[in-house]
């Protein structure tokens, strides 16, 4: 096998990999959604998420004052909006738990299976 052609053989695996991948992300989102539309989880997400967001722009105003005395308002508000920020990634994050759950398990699944049938390619198994 040339390298020319060793290097298209794994460029196709490659992109039969990512789009199996893919394809089972997919298969994951419409099982755990079970028909309903992604909008909706994602308002939901998205208020639960305002309960860490509020604690974090609290401890980041509460992180951000000096303490030599010099107080300043856009650092203070700098460290607030950074901190409701992260809090907000996090809270969204642990809101949508369960549909990452779902599509990662499912893309992993197909990947397995595409994964399989190239070894399977590679190494025939002869019954006989």
């Amino acid at each position: 096998m040339t390298a020319v052609e060793w290097s298209k053989s794994h460029f196709e695996y490659g992109r039969k990999l990512v789009n199996s991948g893919l394809e089972g992300a997919h298969q994951g989102e419409e099982a755990f959604l079970q028909g309903e539309h992604l909008a909706p989880f994602l308002g939901y997400s998205a208020r639960k998420a305002l309960t860490p967001a509020a604690v974090g722009a609290c401890l980041g105003a509460a992180s951000s004052r000096p303490w030599n005395g010099d107080r300043s308002a856009s650092r203070t508000i700098a460290c607030a909006l950074f901190g409701g920020l992260v809090g907000f990634a996090i809270g969204l994050g642990w809101a949508g738990r369960r549909l990452t759950a779902s599509v990662v398990s499912s893309a992993m699944k197909n990947m397995e299976k595409t994964r399989d049938e190239r070894w399977l390619e590679k190494n025939p198994i002869d019954y006989a």
